[in-house]
């Protein structure tokens, strides 16, 4: 099952194909996630600009426990959910 208690964050928008399947590929891995769509929420993109130091460059950007991996970096992913 998975922990609920703290979800990946997905920052994302609509339009973002590989935005879908980040999502797919942690709900095959039974991980929680919770999307923020940065272009819909300007408080979701500050938060993202700020927790990438002003670097972002493209989406998805995933908060995953604290390790920020830019784009659907599956390895980057299954690193930082395994730590």
């Amino acid at each position: 099952m998975a922990d609920t208690t703290n979800p990946v964050i997905i920052y994302s928008t609509t339009w973002c194909g590989y935005c879908g399947a980040l999502k797919d590929f942690l709900d095959k891995k039974n991980v929680a996630w919770v999307e923020k769509d940065i272009e819909k929420d300007a408080e979701a993109y500050r938060e993202v600009t700020e927790k990438m130091q002003g670097e972002v460059r493209g989406v998805p950007v995933s908060d995953v426990h604290g390790t920020m991996v830019l784009g659907f970096d599956r390895p980057a992913i299954e690193a930082a959910l395994a730590k």
